[in-house]
């Protein structure tokens, strides 16, 4: 499969080959939920906490004796249904990370990349750096390909590039190595670079 291969100021500069088991493969629409499921669980901090009543200070004594006042029977007024008592069954910090196995993740990143692909959303790109690492010199890129949502998709963890790109809401950075499923689907556009494309063909190759 071969497609337009870009310069930062849109103009076509050649073509570049697709891998067709990455990006026109078999869809497969469970394992993009999945991935997308995993990402959204990954992003919750689970750090939300209630105190359960062995975590409630006082109440080590008998309010009142067991029999003869009449009156309900007790054994701390620490306990749930008292004011300043426990919580039962309140959420607690916990871990809401999933790891899909990595055959899972790699059929499901070539679904995406093949959804992409049929809908005409990949644009491949020269290799380039900003000069001075302003949000304005991505911006002009980004216009010039016309970008109205996207995900740039790089093969390094370029300072200048992460930086001009933070304040930037429609368009994301990601690198080649950490692709984040989540961003890739709700992106309008993959802007892929050429040295991550060469990654990517290799990385997600069928076999």
């Amino acid at each position: 499969m071969v497609v337009d291969k870009y310069a930062i100021d849109g103009t076509v500069k050649g073509q570049v080959e697709l891998n067709e088991s990455v990006f026109n493969s078999k869809i497969n629409d469970v394992l993009v939920y999945e991935l997308i499921r995993a990402a959204n669980a990954n992003l919750r901090q689970g750090t939300h906490s209630t105190r359960p009543r062995s975590f409630v200070s006082g109440g080590g004594v008998k309010p009142w004796r067991q029999k003869g006042t009449g009156r309900a029977r007790q054994g701390s007024i620490r306990a749930p249904q008292w004011k300043g008592g426990g919580v039962v069954f309140g959420p607690l910090p916990r871990d809401y990370r999933i790891d899909l196995p990595k055959k899972m993740k790699q059929e499901a990143y070539r679904s995406l990349f093949t959804i992409k692909s049929k809908i005409n959303s990949i644009k491949v790109v020269e290799d380039f750096s900003l000069a001075e690492g302003k949000t304005k010199e991505i911006a002009k890129i980004g216009k010039a390909l016309n970008i109205k949502k996207g995900v740039l998709i790089a093969d390094s963890d370029d300072e200048k590039l992460k930086k001009a790109m933070r304040n930037l809401q429609w368009f994301a950075f990601n690198n080649v190595n950490r692709l984040s499923g989540r961003e890739l689907f709700y992106a309008q556009t993959l802007v892929i670079t050429e040295s991550a494309l060469k990654k990517i063909n290799e990385k997600y190759a069928r076999g």
